[in-house]
């Protein structure tokens, strides 16, 4: 199955106009490097996405504060992903667990992000090389409620029988770094399935969870009825294409996002 990144050129100049048209991609489009930034933005703004339980997303959207809700825990790692199709594996479009029942597109400004990057330390498997998503599941958000993704990812101690991590004894200085963690993850489609390149995940540590909440997010809306009506599409009409789910409003035109070469060779995305 082609995946929507592959309909869109990759070039990496960040065009003036809007989202460029869907409906007749051209026959043959170069390969998604094997890691790159892709994300739906505009000239100021870069979207990313986190999944919640009700409490918090409702009190976010309202409030348009992160953290409205008290259920909201700053002292805890926040993850967030720029690929609108992570985050439907990563929260099963909603329908996963109630700590991730709600899906939130957050904007962000471009300098805000890249100030992220710049912060950025990756996390590497025992081999040197990147863990994949499933060595890396973030704990889920029972019983802390925060998003399921709030924490540093463990690859041990996961309990099949109840789908959560057994909890661990933290040192109470622990989160205080003020390094922002990035993982490269295998990107997914709509459909959830894998495909041959990375999409990133960055990690906010609690010690930036002031500037996160308070300083960085332009915008939260709330687009769980978007990710529950892909998932509706998908299961009625299995042969719809991409083309035809971004006209429907129901999959952003993501791009690659412009960074520079030093912030590439930071983040392993160029030997």
């Amino acid at each position: 199955m082609q995946s929507v990144h592959s309909l869109i050129s990759n070039s990496t100049k960040r065009p003036i106009a809007t989202t460029p048209s869907m409906t007749t991609p051209l026959p043959s489009t170069p390969a998604v490097p094997y890691r790159q930034i892709r994300a739906h933005y505009d000239d100021e703004t870069i979207t990313v996405y986190q999944a919640y339980n009700r409490g918090i997303a409702t009190a976010a959207v309202r409030e348009q504060k992160l953290h409205a809700s008290p259920l909201f825990r700053p002292t805890r790692m926040t993850w967030i992903k720029p690929s609108w199709a992570w985050m439907l594996y990563r929260a099963g479009y909603s329908y996963k667990d109630p700590g991730q029942e709600r899906i939130l597109a957050i904007r962000m400004r471009h300098e805000d992000f890249l100030g992220l990057l710049r912060k950025a330390v990756l996390t590497f498997g025992h081999d040197g090389a990147n863990k994949a998503e499933s060595e890396l599941e973030p704990q889920t958000s029972q019983p802390a409620p925060n998003e399921s993704d709030e924490t540093t990812p463990q690859p041990a101690g996961f309990d099949e029988a109840t789908g959560t991590k057994r909890r661990k004894h933290r040192d109470p200085a622990a989160g205080k770094s003020p390094d922002v963690k990035v993982q490269w993850d295998p990107e997914r489609t709509v459909r959830l399935e894998k495909l041959e390149y990375r999409s990133i995940q960055i990690g906010i540590p609690a010690a930036l969870s002031p500037e996160w909440t308070e300083k960085w997010i332009v915008g939260i809306e709330d687009v769980t009825d978007r990710a529950r009506e892909l998932k509706r599409v998908l299961d009625e009409e299995p042969h719809v294409s991409d083309g035809e789910l971004v006209e429907r409003g129901l999959v952003p035109v993501e791009r690659p996002f412009e960074i520079s070469e030093e912030l590439q060779k930071l983040l392993k995305m160029v030997i």
